[in-house]
């Protein structure tokens, strides 16, 4: 085979594991441009390598994603301001366009917005094992030459993970059933702008209280009645699009993120089936400190 037949024979096989690889990387990294950034960085380290050396390509590449994202991770805050990669010869040359957020939206729904969110919240070593493990069903082992550890201290990563992911005992599934319901009512409203079916879900006497990171200029940070609010509520449907029933401190609530990164949770209080109080967080360090968990289907 020459060198150009092997090149073609290299870059198909790449193409066939391209869509896991991207997988992989965005439930990692929680950005479709670094997720790009990950997985052309993945075809250069294959394209310098004996590829014919290599038993399980699958595999191989996978954990080669697997090291380029947490080493992302770990330097977040100190990135380089170059670029990943260079000249990358095909067939993983660059998209023209970067960054499509009518993409990456899509993208974020399909994984599901509230799992990006907690997600985040994990430490590398953790979001590495549960993503790897529980999602794309990777061998403790192959997990542990990656974090660095034995497959036991890979194993207790992803479990450590998981109970962040689910939350830890959030009470009765009937009660949380029944929340949910309250909740899903009152994001549908808020999506329409249904500003009776909005009033119908809130307490007559609800308390709105919006932290200053929240508040618009010259907005209250206290609203009291559901009328009161829900007139100025009914131009939030925009914002109601990128927001998705989340548990927040064992309670259902709201987590607002656009394309995956969090932006405002609404803290609610529901008593009888109706939102007695709505706190809108905003303030960085505050969301960071919040027990946030994904909701079963």
């Amino acid at each position: 085979m020459g060198t150009r037949d092997e090149g073609r024979w290299l870059a198909e096989r790449f193409e066939q594991n391209r869509g896991q690889l991207r997988g992989v990387a965005y439930r990692m990294l929680g950005s479709l441009s670094e997720a790009e950034d990950a997985v052309q960085e993945a075809w250069l380290r294959l394209s310098r390598s004996d590829a014919a050396g290599i038993e399980n390509l699958g595999a191989w590449l996978t954990t080669v994603v697997g090291h380029v994202c947490l080493d992302m991770l770990r330097s977040r805050t100190s990135r380089r301001e170059e670029s990943l990669t260079e000249h990358v010869p095909e067939p993983a040359a660059r998209p023209e366009k970067r960054t499509d957020p009518e993409q990456e939206a899509l993208l974020a729904d399909s994984v599901g917005l509230a799992l990006l969110v907690v997600l985040e919240k994990l430490t590398p070593a953790e979001r590495l094992a549960f993503v790897l493990h529980d999602m794309f069903a990777v061998p403790f082992e192959e997990v542990a030459t990656i974090v660095g550890r034995s497959p036991e201290a890979a194993r207790q990563l992803a479990s450590r993970a998981r109970r962040r992911v689910q939350g830890a005992d959030p009470g009765s599934s009937a009660d949380l059933s029944r929340q949910r319901e309250t909740v899903d009512a009152f994001l549908a409203a808020l999506r329409t702008g249904d500003f009776e079916g909005l009033v119908a879900v809130l307490d007559p006497e609800v308390v709105v209280r919006i932290d200053a990171a929240s508040a618009a200029s010259g907005e209250a940070t206290e609203v009291r009645g559901a009328r009161n609010w829900a007139k100025g509520a009914m131009s939030y449907s925009q914002g109601a699009r990128s927001a998705r029933p989340a548990l927040v401190e064992g309670k259902v609530g709201v987590v607002v993120a656009p394309r995956g990164r969090l932006f405002r949770v609404l803290s609610l209080t529901i008593s009888d089936g109706k939102i007695a109080r709505i706190d809108v967080i905003g303030d960085p360090a505050r969301l960071s400190t919040l027990d946030l968990a994904v909701l079963g289907d």
